[in-house]
Formats: structure tokens, C-alpha cells, sequence
């Protein structure tokens, strides 16, 4: 009986191997082909409102990964999240470009490495409570998701038009229209958006502040936020929050939301902001199956996947240990199996379209390959872990100590999980 007992508070629960969003997920992108399997899409994906609903689930991600980095952590690896958004960002494009046109000698693949070289952050956001990660890889991951996105919108402009131009098409691109005023123009105006969510932050702080249950409570504080910092009541907070998440869907303006989450923070946001993450993750899931039911190019796909995956692993073992010191190998191993990819490929995909036609109908089953390649590594590092766990445990003849109560549910041992992570830094 006390055998049978303990080999089934070993055995794996199935949210331990497999978090139970996924199946959600897998269930999403079900329900997406079968929907567009019956209606074709395309005719939605130039309406005003498609652009306005996908801002707001991207909106959504940057802003809850974002809320989620710990400060301090941030602070002690900028070199290497500075590092990771450019130069790794154009090394990974590299990588993924050369393999795809050396495979098929079609010049216009280059702008496939671009599609699938950012991370995700609303993957991440909603499926990067890892328990494995600590908080200081967590954080760099999350900023790495974040903050990629501008050097991919730089980089689309200039190698767009030189794809454009070898593919044998005469002209430039709709795609580098605005060129680069239009890039300049676009981050002035993610400027006035943060200086104004930061402005009435404070001021609301001013005339409307929260409550504090007391000085320094670490309940009263948000995650890597002082708890004596004024911020606004709750709904006021949150009404700043949501109109910022508007305007900044209506305009794309993603990079303004991305900082505001490192300081438009309070801990009250913390559970319907996981829900949010969650369910627009969900809808995100959805629409990539709406546009994979209208046809796919499985082969080039698969292997455009597999290289952003093989990529990012080469990053994160040639470039990260230049910038960020002191990561443990576990923290190197799961930053090299970090890459997701999801709503903003699809985005950036349904923007080249226009000028590379079947872009859409490669990236999707690229970024399906991409993440079952990072949620099998996941589990396959997760049963590698336990098993060297197991093989450390004292010899049968030696005096073990006794247990932890927590062990009975399997969790014993583990590093501590996001939440974990981000209590204690508040």
C-alpha cells in the first residue's frame, strides 16, 4: 500500500505534463478549421474590425508578459535582453532565411525568417509558468517576447524590398510604403501614448489613491513594485489600463503597452489579468486555425518551424552567455527551447500576403511545428529532470530524511512556479 501510494504521488499529473490550457488550446485550433473549413476568412482579414480585435489580443499578451518581469531581474540583465531583441532577433532571421532559401533557391523565403524570428508574448504569457525556469530566466524570456517586435518591423522594411525586388517583381513592396518615417512616425506616437497611460497613472494616484493595508505590505503591492509607491485605486486603475489597451489596438501602437507593463502595475490586476492572457490566448488559437483550413504548404512550413526552433537554441548557446552571466545550465537549456510563436506571426504574415502570396499558408503550419517542438521539449526536459532528481536520492541502504509535506502531491523539489516568483518580489 505505502508503494502503490508513493509511486502515484510520482507519477506525473496530466496538468503537470501537460498544462491543461493546452488541450484548451488543441481544442481552439480545432474549432478555428472547422469554422474556416465552412466560411473563408480572407474577406474578414482586411476589415477594420479583425485589425482592431487582433491589436487587442496582442495588446492583451504584451501587456500581461510584461506586468509579469520582475524589475530587479530586469535591471540586472539589460545587456542581455538588449542584446537578445537586436542581435538575436536579426541572427535567428539569418539562420531561418538561409535555411529556407537554400532548401527551396526561392529568394522571396527570405522574409520568412523575419515572420518567425520575434517570440510570441502572448504565448508566453499564458503558457510560461514553467515551474523549471527561475524567476530571473522567466523575466528575460518574458522581456525577450516583449520587446522584439520593433527590430522586426525594422528589419521587414529593408529586407521586404530586396526580397520583393530578386523574386523578379517590378517596383517596391505595399509593405515599406511608410518606409522609414513612417517606422520614425510610429514610435513617436508609442511615446505620447506612454507618456500619457504614465501621466494620469500618477495622477490618479494623486487624487484617487489606493488603499494600503499598511506600510510596506507586501499585499498592497504589485509584482517588483515598492510597496510604498502611490498608485490609483483599483478601478480607476483599471480604467486607465483598459483605454490604454484600446487606443493602443486601434493604432498598433504595441510598444507603448509593452513598457506600460513594467510600471502601470498593482497586485488586484494579477488574476483577471491571467484570465484575460488566457482567453486570448485561446482566441488567438482560433484564428490560426481560420486561416490554416484555407490550405497549407506543409513541407516548407514544417521546416520553417523546426529552423526558428534550432535558432533560437543556437542564440541562446552562442549569444546570451556573452550578455547574461551567472544562468544555471537548466536556465540555458529551457532558454534555448524558448521559441513560440503565435498571433504575431500570423499578423505579420497577413501583412506580407499581399506582396508574397502563400506566406499565410506556410507560417501556420510553422508556428504549429514550432510549438509542439517547444511543449514536447518542455515535457521530455520535465521527465529528464525528475529522473535525475531520482537518481541523486540517497542509496536504499543509507537513512533518508524525512519528507516535506508538499511532497505528497509530487511537487517536491521543484523550483518555485511565476506565481511563486512573482509573490516574493513583491
Amino acid at each position: 500500500m505505502e508503494t502503490s501510494r508513493r509511486d502515484r504521488a510520482r507519477r506525473p499529473k496530466l496538468p503537470a505534463a501537460v498544462p491543461a490550457v493546452l488541450l484548451w488550446a488543441l481544442g481552439a485550433l480545432v474549432l478555428g478549421i472547422l469554422i474556416g473549413l465552412a466560411a473563408d476568412p480572407s474577406r474578414l482579414a482586411g476589415t477594420t474590425g479583425y485589425v482592431f480585435a487582433t491589436g487587442l489580443l496582442l495588446a492583451v499578451g504584451l501587456y500581461g508578459s510584461t506586468y509579469g518581469i520582475d524589475l530587479a531581474d530586469l535591471r540586472r540583465d539589460l545587456r542581455g535582453v538588449v542584446a537578445a531583441v537586436t542581435l538575436g532577433v536579426v541572427l535567428k532571421a539569418a539562420i531561418v532565411s538561409g535555411v529556407m532559401v537554400w532548401a527551396f533557391d526561392r529568394p522571396e523565403y527570405l522574409i520568412l525568417g523575419i515572420v518567425v524570428a520575434q517570440i510570441d508574448p502572448l504565448s508566453v504569457a499564458a503558457l510560461g509558468r514553467d515551474g523549471h525556469m527561475s524567476q530571473r530566466a522567466r523575466s528575460l524570456l518574458t522581456a525577450w517576447a516583449s520587446f522584439d517586435d520593433p527590430m522586426t518591423v525594422l528589419l521587414t522594411l529593408y529586407v521586404a524590398g530586396y526580397a520583393y525586388t530578386a523574386a523578379g517583381h517590378p517596383g517596391a513592396p505595399s509593405v515599406v510604403g511608410g518606409g522609414a518615417r513612417g517606422y520614425a512616425l510610429g514610435l513617436a506616437f508609442n511615446a505620447l501614448l506612454l507618456a500619457g497611460a504614465l501621466v494620469l497613472w500618477w495622477a490618479g494616484g494623486r487624487l484617487w489613491p489606493a488603499r494600503r493595508a499598511g506600510k510596506g505590505s507586501a499585499e498592497s503591492a504589485a509584482p517588483g513594485e515598492l510597496g510604498s509607491r502611490r498608485r490609483p485605486a483599483t478601478p480607476l486603475g483599471a480604467l486607465l489600463v483598459v483605454a490604454m489597451l484600446v487606443l493602443a489596438a486601434a493604432n498598433m501602437l504595441m510598444l507603448a503597452v509593452a513598457v506600460a507593463g513594467l510600471f502601470l502595475r498593482t497586485q488586484a490586476f494579477a488574476r483577471p489579468l491571467a484570465r484575460a492572457v488566457t482567453s486570448a490566448f485561446l482566441l488567438a488559437t482560433a484564428l490560426l486555425g481560420l486561416f490554416a483550413a484555407q490550405g497549407v504548404s506543409l513541407g516548407p512550413g514544417v521546416l520553417l518551424g523546426a529552423s526558428a526552433f534550432g535558432a533560437q537554441a543556437v542564440v541562446a548557446v552562442l549569444l546570451m552567455p556573452l550578455f547574461v552571466r551567472g544562468l544555471s545550465r537548466r536556465d540555458r537549456i529551457l532558454l534555448g527551447i524558448g521559441q513560440q510563436n503565435g498571433l504575431t506571426a500570423v499578423l505579420l504574415a497577413l501583412t506580407l500576403e499581399r506582396d508574397f502570396p502563400k506566406t499565410v499558408g506556410i507560417v501556420a503550419p510553422a508556428v504549429v511545428t514550432v510549438n509542439l517542438l517547444h511543449y514536447g521539449a518542455q515535457i521530455a526536459f520535465g521527465c529528464w529532470s525528475r529522473r535525475s532528481r531520482g537518481n541523486r536520492q540517497p542509496a536504499g541502504g543509507q537513512r533518508r530524511l524525512p519528507r516535506h509535506p508538499v511532497a505528497e502531491d509530487g511537487r517536491a523539489g521543484e523550483a518555485p512556479t511565476a506565481t511563486d516568483g512573482l509573490r516574493s518580489s513583491a
